[in-house]
């Protein structure tokens, strides 16, 4: 399976193309599957039984094994299934089995992504990311958490779902569980095999992957020494700026005699950290390789844990309409078709000690429970906390073993055959030191660096010299599987936080409301204590001098609140308390806290005024565009003085714009174009050429030109026409700061350009930016058309969500069949509605509020929620794409909840049958 990739531009018109090509994909679902299977010429033949055998059955009976009683699945007119049983074991039985019905091809490239298998189903294109994946063991690890770790009542719960998953799959062909299993029939003979427990463990390890932290960043420091200063370092990691951007928690911390976080304790001294710099000699080369691999490894959620961010808040009745606390939540990960997310919900008829359940919101499929929603008495939601839990070590390696303190200590290895989809399987070795795998070893460019010595048994594919290993806390057994069931049965703060105490990785920013009225937030993780250094950079791993302490940062000691007086909290990834005042490092690499700072000033001025927030405001608030960028930005580009009336006509756009990025806003689309090219022609030429960008070029046509060459306006200039080597910033809100750092210094060096072929030398700020005007105006007519009436944000910023694997390398035929849009957004980087662009790669919308929800707390019929595709994986079911432009649109779906209100919006009933 392919890693994501970005939306390719289009020429439809706006959201009603996308809405058309929704409704004519299953119209004309046969005539395109014959003409793949005509046109890559099998000689096979899919009918209209074929496609359709795979569609779930959602009325009458089904007997299931294993189940002690009857269980109903009510299902309203998206397809969301609501499952009502009498017992914990069928309920979770049911939930397996449902799931499977609807996403099972999903679930079973999940869990041969999660083991390393991928070629199992694809080929040998995917051996190297199965050799990578096999080298951090998540498998392994999932299998140690779930026979050593994890409470006997988590795996009974675990195995329910995993008999309801096979269940379904008795005595089913591929073709009859997904079509996509029948395309895949074509070229390999693969069959799927029966669910495991540790197969919904494993997925949490690629939760935990992507939502990693600052790994690149310890990559891209290290990487920068090579050519820039440690000031320059600095200006491009700027401080967290605590005094514009709010952190989560605002006040509290360490108790130096209790040893708790307490959120009323004055702060104390806090402790000291250093940089690393020490194994950063001779690295580059390593880490640019390592950069290079983890390129191409699968990113299910974000384009390579970068840009994944989200939205949450919360806010105490106390300030709201209907006297109750509201919760928001829409975390921000890549696109991808079906969605990451599964609505359901899980309710015992009647709770007692064997049924505990009465929940319902967004699981992921193959894992039973309810990841985010709501019980009968609490809500809460998740955002991405960002804490450092991977740290990179510099190794000194032989044949014979690693060196640590002046002696040598013999690798742990391990062998691993790779199994090919019609190809010859292929065997390595992985080598682990005290600080983890080496990573390393999995890239072809390091098979020839430091080598010293022939190769050894130790590791047949592998020399001597120097390695990199990888320490990260989700290669160590956790609970974080107890931590779900644990949630969705807590009543109040206190079981809330017991809950959270054993959710260890992913690290996330929980928010929390309960129908007494209480609000907070706890942050969670497993967080490592070093014994030297602050993680930003790499270090060596020869020496105990580095390294970690046995146990991470205590539970007592994170940060939480519970009933702040200012009666709202906001999370979007920015720091969560300020690091002066608190005592553990948590991270010193948080988002900047754009966005939050947008909500925190929207929530604040709404109470302020005397105004009660109502559920409108909570969705109204999750669709804001606001630019905070553009507003530091226009006002000095307005101030331009610009003599080419092209440029000007385009300049003039900005005037009275008041920086909000509508999908039909020509400004928007402008500034975004200015943007991208203030940071290629500030930064991009000044980055070390080992990260490099490996987005796509998006303009190489000529730009007005009828007539004899003008140099002003001869060409589009071609990505990275200026240095093909230099790396470009990605434009997220770390370079907003960058940018603001320097905005006053107008003679700073970081805005001056040397001359190149025939473009003159920069030496200021405004000639930067009168340049960089220029170069969007061109960029924008290549693109857009030479008239700027027709141009908008949303031609330009557009999202077409593509099956993640035949959709994205499949015959093309088959692509057309799986993918849909484009759709044209509004919204964009480090906005609220945050559809992000990577301004190295072009405008194109690579990661979204995957989906969005507010919680009525107390009134839950009255909350809604929205999926960014709709329930099914089934790519010609009428639930395929059917919420996509309602979200496209900031719409919500009423959220059923009760009996009697999921009664009424029923209209399909499947009973489950306990075998006779």
């Amino acid at each position: 399976m392919p890693a994501n990739t970005t939306a390719p531009s289009g020429s439809s018109d706006a959201k009603k193309s996308g809405r058309k090509k929704g409704r004519r994909a299953r119209l004309l679902v046969i005539v395109l599957v014959l003409a793949l299977v005509a046109g890559i010429g099998y000689g096979a033949f899919w009918s209209v039984s074929t496609v359709r055998a795979s569609y779930p059955q959602t009325t009458g009976s089904i007997e299931l094994k294993g189940l002690t009683g009857n269980v109903d699945v009510k299902r309203d007119d998206y397809g969301i299934p609501q499952i009502y049983a009498d017992s914990d074991s069928d309920l979770f039985r049911a939930q397996g089995f449902v799931q499977a019905q609807d996403r099972f091809w999903e679930m079973d490239v999940r869990r041969h992504m999660t083991s390393g298998r991928l070629s199992e189903m694809f080929g040998s294109g995917q051996v190297e990311t199965d050799a990578f994946l096999r080298t951090l063991g998540w498998r392994q690890v999932a299998q140690k958490e779930y026979d050593e770790v994890l409470d006997e009542d988590t795996k009974k719960n675990l195995r329910a779902y995993a008999d309801g998953v096979n269940a379904y799959l008795e005595g089913k062909d591929g073709q009859d569980i997904s079509v996509e299993y029948a395309a895949l029939g074509l070229t390999n003979d693969y069959k799927p095999t029966e669910w495991t427990p540790v197969d919904s463990v494993a997925w949490l390890k690629a939760m935990a992957w992507d939502l990693r932290g600052n790994m690149q960043d310890e990559i891209d420091r290290s990487l920068m020494t090579s050519r820039l200063g440690e000031k320059q370092i600095e200006d491009l990691y700027p401080a967290y700026p605590y005094k514009k951007n709010k952190p989560i928690v605002e006040q509290g911390a360490v108790d130096p005699v209790t040893g708790k976080f307490d959120q009323d304790a004055e702060p104390s001294d806090g402790i000291g950290s250093s940089t690393v710099q020490d194994a950063t000699d001779g690295l580059n080369t390593q880490l640019s390789a390592l950069s290079d691999t983890l390129d191409e490894i699968p990113a299910l959620l974000g384009p390579n844990g970068s840009g994944i961010g989200s939205n949450s808040w919360v806010v105490s009745g106390d300030y709201t309409t209907t006297g109750k606390p509201l919760l928001a939540n829409d975390p921000h990960l890549a696109p991808m078709l079906p969605s990451l997310w599964y609505q359901m919900g899980l309710h015992c008829r009647q709770l007692s000690d064997t049924c505990r359940y009465d929940t319902a919101g967004y699981t992921f499929s193959g894992m039973p429970g309810v990841i985010i929603g709501h019980n009968q008495d609490i809500a809460w939601g998740f955002t991405n906390l960002g804490a450092d839990v991977t740290d990179l070590f510099l190794e000194k390696v032989s044949g014979d073993g690693y060196q640590y303190d002046g002696r040598t200590e013999p690798f742990v290895t391990r062998e691993e055959t790779i199994k090919v989809a019609g190809g010859k399987s292929r065997k390595i070795t992985v080598r682990e030191t005290n600080n983890g795998p080496l990573v390393s070893d999995r890239s072809n460019e390091l098979e020839k660096v430091g080598k010293k010595a022939p190769v050894t048994n130790s590791a047949p594919d592998r020399g001597d010299g120097y390695a990199v290993a990888l320490k990260w806390t989700a290669l160590e057994p956790g609970k974080s599987m107890d931590a779900v069931f644990e949630m969705n049965r807590a009543k109040d703060f206190t079981t809330f936080r017991a809950a959270a105490e054993h959710f260890e990785v992913p690290s996330q920013n929980l928010i929390y409301a309960d129908t007494d009225g209480h609000i907070g937030y706890q942050a969670p993780g497993k967080i490592p204590v070093r014994v030297k250094g602050d993680g930003t950079l790499p270090s060596p791993g020869w020496t105990s001098d580095y390294g970690w302490k046995k146990d991470p940062v205590p539970f007592d000691e994170l940060p939480y609140e519970y009933d702040p007086e200012r009666g709202y909290i906001v999370t979007a990834n920015q720091a969560v308390i300020d690091e002066k005042d608190y005592g553990p490092l948590l991270t010193k690499d948080w988002g900047y806290g754009a966005r939050s700072q947008r909500i925190n000033d929207l929530i604040e001025s709404k109470i302020k005024g005397g105004g009660k927030i109502s559920t409108d405001d909570m969705q109204q608030l999750q669709m804001d565009n606001h630019s905070t960028i553009a507003a530091e930005l226009v006002p000095e580009l307005l101030k331009i003085g610009v003599s080419d009336k092209s440029v000007r006509e385009a300049q003039k756009l900005l005037e009275g714009w008041d920086y909000t990025q509508e999908p039909d806003s020509a400004a928007a689309a402008y500034f975004n174009g200015v943007w991208r090219n203030i940071l290629k022609l500030a930064f991009g030429n000044k980055l070390p050429k080992e990260m490099r960008a490996k987005g796509d070029c998006l303009y190489v046509q000529p730009a007005l030109g009828t007539g004899p060459v003008d140099e002003r306006n001869r060409l589009v200039r071609e990505c990275g026409q200026r240095d093909p080597d230099a790396a470009q910033p990605d434009g997220g809100d770390r370079w907003y700061e960058v940018v603001d750092g320097i905005l006053d210094d107008t003679d700073n060096e970081w805005w001056k350009v040397p001359a190149k072929g025939r473009e003159k030398a920069i030496d200021s700020r405004d000639e930067l930016f009168a340049r960089a005007m220029e170069d969007a105006r061109w960029e924008l007519t290549a693109e857009l058309g030479k008239d700027i009436s027709t141009w908008s944000w949303g031609r330009l910023h557009q999202l077409t969500l593509r099956n993640q694997t035949l959709g994205t390398e499949g015959p093309g035929l088959l692509q057309r069949a799986l993918n849909r849009g484009p759709w044209h957004l509004g919204g964009g980087e480090a906005a609220v509605d945050a559809t992000g662009w990577n301004a190295a790669g072009g405008y194109d919308v690579i990661w979204v509020p995957s989906m969005r929800m507010v919680v009525n707390v107390g009134d839950w019929d009255k909350s809604r929620w929205i999926n960014l595709t709709g329930a099914s994986g089934h790519a010609f079911s009428a639930h395929y794409t059917d919420q996509t432009d309602k979200w496209v649109d900031g719409e919500l779906l009423d959220w059923s909840f009760g009996t009697n209100a999921v009664g009424q919006s029923t209209v399909d009933t499947l009973t489950l049958k306990k075998p006779s």
